[in-house]
């Protein structure tokens, strides 16, 4: 998901460098919902973590 947010905020540099608002705007808030989202999951990972089977 890291990947894709990456992606689409390279996608929107290079669209906003050569004047494609609209696009660049979009792929910019793509790419920042899909790092929240990315962060998200990393933190609920985080406190789950690997937990032993209750044996």
């Amino acid at each position: 998901m890291l990947g894709w947010a990456l992606t689409f905020l390279i996608v929107a540099l290079i669209a906003g460098l050569f004047g494609f608002g609209l696009v660049a705007g979009t792929s910019y808030t793509i790419a920042k919902i899909l790092f929240f989202v990315f962060l998200v999951l990393f933190i609920i990972s985080l406190v789950s973590g690997r937990r032993t089977p209750i044996t």
